[in-house]
């Protein structure tokens, strides 16, 4: 069963259980709409099914936060229905194509056919470029090529497991082998200030700058100085 929640005026959620909850983000863009992660398989018929109730218009792309097997196990079934670009941070495609073993990973993993992934446009700087309404930003640590995805107008912070979240409150992401590196790239809401956060396992974060600080001081007594020296 899968439950869908707006979110602010342009972004729904759509969620459903498994052990923990997986979220997957609809944006409604001027030309149609947007799916930020695309969940596990049995979410496929759900989100489809979603998209035409909604009647935006076409999807227009699909973005990926990261390649792990619980962020895009419906994008098989969604491009046979619909011929769309699939995008991820260049760093994360030789992991989820299989070529590269994740981090502290036993086996390499295909989570996505070769050639389906696009790599993120970047300017001269490396800085990642708008794609539809949303910004994204490269925050490594719980997989190489993690990026979030911010929707300016909104102010909303689609965060992918950047963290985890319960009641309201920043949790460490799950199963993440670059700890550390995941927790310096949190700054980034810091940066962002937005007024809402959204995870894929957990829940709604309001202004989650406002806990930054205690966030990270927390994880740094958990992990010790030297890993973020």
């Amino acid at each position: 069963m899968m439950k869908a929640k707006r979110v602010s005026e342009h972004i729904w959620s759509l969620n459903t259980w498994m052990i923990v909850p997986i979220h997957v983000w609809v944006v409604v863009e001027e030309d149609g709409v947007t799916l930020v992660d695309a969940g596990m398989p049995i979410m496929a018929k759900g989100i489809m099914k979603f998209l035409k109730e909604l009647n935006f218009g076409p999807l227009q792309r699909i973005l990926l936060t990261h390649g792990h097997v619980d962020h895009v196990g419906a994008i098989k079934a969604i491009l046979t229905e619909n011929e769309v670009p699939v995008y991820v941070h260049q760093k994360e495609i030789p992991y989820m194509e299989g070529e590269l073993l994740y981090p502290k990973r036993k086996k390499l993993e295909q989570n996505v056919e070769k050639g389906i992934a696009k790599a993120l446009a970047e300017d001269e700087l490396g800085n990642l470029k708008k794609i539809g309404s949303l910004t994204p930003f490269w925050t490594p640590g719980h997989s190489p090529g993690h990026v979030v995805y911010y929707h300016e107008k909104d102010q909303v912070l689609l965060a992918g497991d950047l963290f985890s979240s319960k009641k309201g409150k920043l949790r460490p992401p799950l199963f993440t082998p670059e700890i550390a590196e995941a927790v310096k790239s949190s700054s980034i809401v810091g940066t962002l200030n937005p007024k809402r956060l959204e995870v894929c396992h957990g829940n709604t974060v309001y202004y989650p700058a406002n806990q930054l600080e205690e966030y990270v001081g927390n994880m740094e007594k958990k992990l010790g100085a030297t890993e973020f020296s």
